[in-house]
C-alpha cells in the first residue's frame, strides 16, 4: 500500500486523482442540473424528484459522503500540483505571457475554491434550511417538502439569483478547462482527436451554465412562479 500512497502523492498520481474525482463531480453536476431543470415542469415533478431522493435514505447519505470525499481529494490534489509547479518554477517570468494557457486554465484554483464556497452556501440554503428556514419547512398538498416553492422563493431574491448566476459562470470557466484536460490526465488523448477533445470542455461548460442559469432567470422574469395559494 505504500507504493500506492507514494503514487497518489506524485505529480502523475495527483493528476490522475484530479481527473477521476473531476469526472465523478462532473457526473454529479450533470445529474443535479437535470433534476433541477424539472422546475420548468412544475411543482409536482420537482417535489416528487426530491421525495424520491429522500427515500433513498442511507444510500443518499453514502452518495453525499462519497461526493464530499471526492471534493476533498480533488482540492488536495490541485493544491499539491500547484505547490509542485511553484517549486519547480520559483522565479516568475518577466512577462506573464502564457500564450497557450487560457484564462480558465490559469484560474482553475481560484474558480474551484469560489465554486466550493457557493456549494456550501447552496447546501445551507436548499438542503439544511439554515437560510430561509421558513421556506424550508413548507410542505405541498401531499405533505412532502415543497422544494419547488423553496427554490422559487430563493430565486425571487435578486441577490441570491445573481450570486447563483455568478457561481455558475465560474463553474463554467472551471469545467471548460477541466473536462478537456482530464482526457490527457487519463492518457486518453491522441493527436488525431485532440482538436475534438479540446472542444468538449467548453461545449459541456456552455450547456451546464445555460441550463443552470436558466432557472433563476426564469424565476426573475416571472416565467416560473409560486403555485396558486403559496405565500410569496
Amino acid at each position: 500500500m505504500q507504493w500506492l500512497f507514494k503514487y497518489c502523492r506524485s505529480s502523475i498520481g495527483s493528476k490522475v486523482l484530479m481527473a477521476v474525482t473531476g469526472l465523478m463531480l462532473f457526473g454529479f453536476v450533470v445529474g443535479h442540473m437535470l433534476g433541477n431543470l424539472q422546475i420548468f415542469i412544475g411543482q409536482e415533478a420537482v417535489n416528487n424528484y426530491a421525495a424520491t431522493l429522500k427515500e433513498m435514505g442511507a444510500l443518499l447519505w453514502l452518495a453525499r459522503i462519497g461526493l464530499i470525499l471526492a471534493v476533498l481529494v480533488h482540492i488536495s490534489a490541485a493544491i499539491r500540483l500547484t505547490r509542485g509547479n511553484q517549486k519547480a518554477r520559483p522565479i516568475t517570468y518577466a512577462h506573464s505571457g502564457t500564450v497557450q494557457a487560457t484564462y480558465a486554465s490559469r484560474t482553475m484554483m481560484k474558480s474551484g475554491l469560489i465554486v466550493l464556497a457557493f456549494v456550501i452556501y447552496h447546501l445551507l440554503h436548499l438542503t439544511f434550511g439554515v437560510i430561509l428556514p421558513e421556506a424550508h419547512s413548507a410542505t405541498d398538498s401531499l405533505g412532502r417538502p415543497d422544494v419547488y416553492s423553496m427554490t422559487v422563493l430563493g430565486f425571487q431574491n435578486v441577490l441570491v439569483s445573481l450570486s447563483y448566476i455568478a457561481a455558475m459562470l465560474l463553474l463554467g470557466f472551471h469545467l471548460s478547462h477541466g473536462v478537456s484536460s482530464l482526457f490527457q490526465s487519463l492518457g486518453l488523448n491522441h493527436p488525431r482527436y485532440n482538436p475534438i477533445i479540446q472542444k468538449i470542455g467548453p461545449s459541456a461548460a456552455l450547456v451546464i451554465v445555460l441550463g443552470n442559469i436558466s432557472m433563476p432567470i426564469a424565476v426573475l422574469l416571472g416565467l416560473v412562479s409560486l403555485p396558486a395559494g403559496a405565500a410569496s
